[in-house]
């Protein structure tokens, strides 16, 4: 297959997109670690996105409104499993866990949608699936150490597991066919996202703390503001917007495969900023599991060619071409 202009532009936007989402973790822990609680992070953090992909959404419908009415369904479901759940959950598990195993956990949501593919239609998985299941459980396990030093919190793996369950959910609302167009789809959930949340704050639900405070930021002291809108900027606006070109230039199948990279950048972010050395056995454990979700994805393709139907699968989220697939959630 010939390389062209158009490709290399998609591979080049997919792995700039990847990077853009492996920021989050990293750069919000340190404000946590401050005082700020995950609720009040979330918050800001789907704000800003909101705000700051009002104008391309806008621009993208084009006066349209009965396309984004006949969407609605689309829309809410994203915006509050998608977005709200799986991000909230995701800035809960970065409270209590290292953020490379938090994100390696969330990385088992297509796990999820194998399972509830193979209940949904009672067809076995093809043999590369079930392979790839294997490897990706065989990993996990590495990751968390469960046999060794490491003592990951129960609790903080509970919203790992939560925030891979809104992942799942989020792939298998947005694979939906939808005349929406994709940064429109974003920034509707965007803003469904931050009022679910908004909402949820304000019944007590999620405790929201936002003290004024200092955040070491890079070897440096900086105010909390300068986190949050690193984080609202390029994990969330930016980041989507850009993986949705990558998603366009490649489709879903390439983009998807692109955005396991944001592991490796994940944990090597984690490593420079906060310190989060991983052990050796959990680097084992994490080719393990990106290769175990890579040979999933593989055998979903088999499943599709061979005239199965299972659940759509992708490997990372990022709202962007609705009906064909994305690449996204921390």
């Amino acid at each position: 297959m010939r390389w062209t202009g158009a490709r290399g532009a998609g591979i080049a936007a997919g792995l700039v997109a990847a990077l853009a989402f492996a920021t989050s973790g990293p750069v919000v822990k340190p404000l946590l670690v401050a005082g700020w609680s995950p609720g009040a992070a979330i918050l800001v953090r789907l704000t800003i996105g909101a705000l700051l992909l009002a104008g391309p959404a806008l621009l993208a419908l084009r006066g349209r409104w009965e396309v984004l009415r006949a969407a609605w369904p689309t829309v809410l479901g994203f915006g509050l499993l998608g977005v709200a759940g799986a991000s909230t959950l995701f800035f809960l598990a970065v409270d209590r866990l290292p953020v490379a195993i938090a994100l390696l956990v969330e990385y088992t949501g297509p796990l999820l949608l194998v399972a509830w593919g193979w209940i949904r239609s009672r067809r076995l998985p093809s043999r590369t699936t079930l392979v790839g299941a294997a490897l990706a459980a065989g990993g996990l396990v590495l990751v968390l150490d469960v046999t060794g030093a490491l003592d990951p919190d129960p609790v903080g793996l509970l919203f790992a597991l939560g925030a891979a369950v809104g992942n799942a959910a989020y792939f298998a609302i947005v694979a939906r066919p939808t005349d929406l167009p994709p940064v429109t789809l974003a920034g509707a959930g965007m803003l469904v996202g931050a009022l679910a949340v908004g909402v949820v704050a304000l019944v007590g639900a999620l405790p929201v703390e936002a003290p004024d405070v200092r955040v070491g930021l890079l070897g440096s002291e900086v105010h909390w503001i300068v986190p949050l809108l690193v984080v609202g900027a390029v994990p969330t606006a930016f980041a989507y917007g850009v993986s949705a070109v990558s998603v366009r230039l490649l489709g879903e199948r390439v983009a998807s495969f692109l955005a396991l990279s944001e592991v490796l950048f994940a944990v090597l972010l984690a490593w420079v900023l906060l310190g989060e050395r991983p052990l050796p056995v959990q680097l084992v454990g994490a080719g393990l599991l990106i290769a175990g979700v890579a040979a999933v994805r593989r055998g979903a393709d088999q499943e599709v060619v061979a005239g199965a139907a299972p659940a759509p699968l992708v490997s990372r989220p990022a709202p962007v071409l609705a009906g064909q697939g994305s690449t996204s959630a921390g």
